[in-house]
């Protein structure tokens, strides 16, 4: 069972759900009154987001519009809430199905962290939406909900089958796995959107989920699959109050424990691709809703029971809908919030409660330390030959990057531009393609590095700058410049980068130092961190750049797109410097990574040297973010890579890490600009692709220890 994302307090071994303590007061007297105030907060939410908007709407218009009670000036002010009422419904709708779909899931699997967001259902309902909008299909809304079913329900089984194929098994892998899982699916759709512009419009803004609605077509549909699922979810409350006791007691007490869980996931699975279907992925409702709701349940008797939870739970995911839907409008107006998607906001929310959730959690090791993976090393008799051939395979990947692109060039090209004797076709195909190369070779060493650094320096096998956040800040900085200074330089990009990456780091450190580095919660943390920082990238991006969204994917999905360069001389310096600086202290990263008592016995401070590691692998991830942008599980691939060739003696490891990053990066690079030339993929889509196997197998072997 999951005992690594159970409540920290002493409970019933595998409860999910804390049984009240019996405080004073009547069994049902404060259940009837969360219940009556989470639907008396429904009305002035509802009357404030139908009063918000371009036109001024007041209370007595909306009084008026109720009772039919209209004259002729207030007829414009029906026909604008005719058109708000539609957006209000969605929310409506969309909440009480994230809600309730977030409590069954985090039910079934006895894991606080579980919703349709970290379990890849709503991503995977997404992916087939696109997939469908893309290619044409002709259908109505109803065929939406089915095919955003078929999508989820598979995401789904593939998260719980790469978790060990029962979801209480899994513990914090499961949620890793599933968020590894929806990282690949979301680049897959970016992709889509990239190469098939035309026949994916809206699909931007609709992918963070958005609450605007034609007309009240879709909720009319939408609203009996939801009531629907709601009533097949609320006949399953007993058989979900004893399995939350564990398998064996609901065996003893007649439940069919496959059979049970395997309904309430399809019945949850409904329910999540219903709303998807609506209104786009709204980010982590179904998982900060019932998590907050569940945070009440020792003072609240009788919530911890699936007839009062699950419904609490869609009424607290509905108000948190509302409140983020009409507090956006109030907070940067009615018009520039047109381009903000809802679920950015829900999503800043969701990364907050991953945080606050994830410290709550029992901490456990995800693995041990680095050296209790299988790091033998293949060729650990002969690393020089090893080294020897990484850097070759880099040399011919780079000279492939140079003469592949939508333009073919030869090598005879190539040489003629060396000696400047070139025209001016050839001359402009390579002074744009040689930078590009040059960046994708640096930034691919720098977060490699970076990540043998991070991995060794916390003793985590799963640590990567762009899992725990700390690109995500980097990002954070590197936005804030080019906006609000668009004429600042590389370097304060590079120095704002530089700060994000401590930032988001120190964060990091601060609020898991007592828990060890080690421990899952690190990485957990590290994630809801993540999630904060790229919504806060987007709302950065669409607030003061409307028309431009576009850059928001690039810049999240990495790309070495018009690098001059100009553009790499901080990225160039800090692999210069930073690089070495790493390497050379690769007697301390082979002790740190061992235990704390290790390195004291032999002289070394572990504080100072895990110090300066983290703080080399932080510049090293801000200068490669300000150059290209987020390229994720470069930092965690090759550092595995190399101990896996190499073994895990540092001294040989980072270089070849270096060289296997640089070599990911450039080929990823290459991929994304000639598998659909003239158009092109951003670098990181094709690392995610890459990396989310291998972070999804290392997840396994992880368990399987």
């Amino acid at each position: 069972m999951a005992a690594s994302l159970t409540r920290a307090p002493a409970r019933p071994s595998g409860t999910l759900v804390e049984v009240p303590d019996g405080r004073a007061g009547r069994p049902g007297l404060r259940l009837t009154l969360l219940v009556c105030g989470l639907l008396a907060a429904l009305v002035p939410l509802a009357v404030w987001h139908l009063t918000q908007g371009t036109s001024d709407v007041g209370a007595d218009d909306l009084l008026a519009w109720l009772t039919g009670d209209l004259d002729d000036a207030s007829l414009a002010t029906a026909v604008v809430l005719e058109s708000r009422v539609p957006r209000l419904a969605a929310a409506l709708v969309a909440g009480l199905a994230l809600g309730a779909a977030g409590a069954t899931l985090q039910s079934i699997t006895r894991n606080p962290l579980a919703s349709p967001d970290t379990l890849a259902v709503n991503s995977g309902a997404y992916l087939a939406l696109s997939v469908a909008s893309v290619v044409g299909l002709p259908i109505a809304f109803a065929g939406d909900v089915a095919v955003a079913f078929v999508g989820g329900l598979l995401a789904a089984g593939a998260v719980l089958a790469l978790s060990g194929g029962t979801p209480t098994a899994a513990g914090t892998r499961l949620v890793l796995g599933g968020t590894a899982l929806a990282m690949a699916m979301a680049s897959v759709t970016t992709a889509l959107i990239i190469l098939r512009p035309m026949e994916a419009r809206g699909l931007i803004a609709w992918s963070a989920g958005s609450l605007g609605q034609n007309g009240m077509g879709t909720v009319r549909w939408a609203l009996p699959l939801v009531v629907a699922g709601l009533v097949l979810a609320l006949l399953q409350a007993r058989r979900l109050d004893l399995l939350a006791l564990g398998d064996d007691h609901a065996a003893t007490l007649g439940v069919p424990v496959r059979r049970a869980r395997l309904v309430a996931l399809v019945t949850a699975v409904l329910l999540a691709a219903t709303a998807v279907a609506t209104t786009g992925p709204l980010d982590f409702v179904g998982l900060a809703a019932p998590a907050l709701v569940r945070l009440l349940v020792p003072w609240v008797p009788g919530l911890h029971r699936h007839r009062a939870l699950l419904p609490a739970s869609g009424l607290a995911a509905t108000v948190l809908v509302l409140a983020a839907d009409a507090g956006l409008r109030a907070l940067i107006g009615p018009q520039a919030s047109v381009m903000v998607p809802t679920g950015t906001i829900t999503a800043l929310l969701g990364g907050a409660v991953v945080v606050a959730v994830a410290l709550r959690l029992r901490s456990r090791s995800l693995g041990g330390a680095v050296a209790s993976l299988p790091v033998t090393g293949v060729g650990v008799r002969h690393r020089g030959v090893v080294v020897a051939v990484a850097a070759a395979v880099l040399v011919a990947a780079a000279v492939a990057a140079v003469l592949l692109g939508d333009r073919v060039l030869l090598l005879g090209d190539v040489a003629v531009w060396l000696s400047g004797d070139a025209g001016p076709l050839v001359s402009g195909v390579l002074g744009t393609r040689v930078p590009r190369v040059v960046a994708a070779v640096l930034a691919g060493a720098a977060l490699a590095v970076a990540g043998a650094a991070v991995q060794a320096a916390a003793r985590n096998p799963l640590a990567d700058p762009g899992i725990i956040g700390v690109a995500g800040g980097a990002s954070v900085g590197a936005v804030l410049v080019v906006t609000f200074v668009p004429l600042a330089g590389f370097w304060a990009l590079a120095g704002a980068a530089g700060l994000g990456a401590l930032a988001a780091s120190a964060l990091l450190f601060a609020l898991v130092a007592r828990r060890g580095l080690a421990s899952d919660t690190f990485v957990l943390v590290g994630l809801g961190i993540g999630y904060v920082t790229t919504a806060l990238v987007t709302v950065l991006v669409v607030t003061t750049d409307p028309f431009n969204a576009a850059k928001a994917l690039t810049w999240l999905a990495g790309s070495t797109y018009g690098r001059t360069y100009e553009h790499l001389v901080p990225l160039a310096l800090g692999c210069l410097v930073l690089v070495p600086l790493v390497w050379v202290q690769h007697r301390s990263m082979d002790l740190v990574s061992l235990d704390e008592d290790t390195p004291r016995v032999l002289g070394l401070a572990p504080g100072r040297a895990r110090a300066t590691l983290l703080g080399a692998a932080v510049l090293l991830t801000g200068v490669a973010v300000a150059a290209v942008g987020l390229v994720g599980f470069v930092g965690l691939v090759a550092p595995h890579a190399a101990r896996a060739l190499v073994g895990r003696r540092h001294r040989v490891a980072v270089p070849l890490a270096a060289l296997l990053g640089a070599t990911l990066v450039l080929v990823a690079d290459t991929v994304g600009r000639t598998a659909a030339a003239p158009t092109q993929l951003p670098a990181g889509l094709v690392t995610a692709l890459v990396g989310t196997p291998y972070f999804l197998w290392l997840l396994g072997r992880a368990g399987r220890r």
